[in-house]
């Protein structure tokens, strides 16, 4: 259902903006010229045009509510996963202990490539 409606909305404002695009800045609708009476002459077109928007502004707005509203409705519980709680990190045994970072190696040594030197600070 929800799904149905956000392609229903996208649609609905699809057609809100190519409707505000067709109309003339000036008010003058398409511009479309034509008979003096009738549907599609440029007064008949613009107050279609104007029509037609109001109309899609408000099933706009109106979706809007409806997918707000059926979303708060829907929305399920947020679920923590505990399964990892209280469980630590498996022993090495034979796991060499590292050397302290912060030492500095001697000038003529290099340190090793698992070790990284002593801290620097950044230029300012």
């Amino acid at each position: 259902m929800f799904t149905f409606l956000l392609i229903v909305q996208t649609v609905i404002a699809a057609s809100l903006v190519l409707t505000i695009l067709m109309q003339r800045s000036e008010g003058g609708g398409l511009g479309v010229g034509g008979s003096s009476s009738g549907f599609m002459t440029a007064r008949g077109a613009a107050d279609f045009l104007t029509r037609l928007t109001s109309v899609l502004g408000a099933l706009f707005i109106i979706l809007s509510i409806m997918l707000a509203g059926y979303a708060g409705v829907n929305r399920k519980p947020v679920e923590i996963d505990t399964s990892l709680v209280n469980q630590s990190a498996p022993i090495v045994p034979n796991a060499a202990p590292a050397a302290p970072v912060n030492q500095a190696a001697p000038a003529n040594q290099t340190l090793p490539a698992d070790q990284t030197g002593p801290a620097v600070p950044l230029a300012q």
